[in-house]
C-alpha cells in the first residue's frame, strides 16, 4: 500500500511513468532531493493521516517505504 501511495505521488507531482518505480529506484538518480522527500512524505501524511518524520537517511524508495511502514508501526 505505501508503495503504491509512494508511485502515485511520484507519479503525479514529478511526472515519472509508475513503470519507472520500483523498490530498488535511487532517490537521487530519480533527481529528488531531500527537500522533495519531505514534500514526499507531507502528500503520504495526508494520504495515510500520520505524521511521519523523516530521522534517517534513506537512497531508494524501498528504503523510504520500509522507513514508512515501520514508522506507522510503532505508532500503533
Amino acid at each position: 500500500m505505501i508503495f503504491d501511495s509512494l508511485a502515485d505521488v511520484l507519479a503525479s507531482k514529478y511526472g515519472f511513468e509508475r513503470s519507472e518505480i520500483t523498490m530498488e529506484s535511487g532517490l537521487r538518480e530519480l533527481g529528488l532531493d531531500s527537500l522533495d522527500v519531505i514534500d514526499i512524505l507531507v502528500e503520504l501524511e495526508e494520504q495515510i493521516g500520520k505524521e511521519i518524520e523523516l530521522e534517517q537517511k534513506v537512497e531508494t524508495v524501498g528504503e523510504l517505504v520500509q522507513y514508512i511502514e515501520k514508522k506507522c508501526q510503532e505508532d500503533e
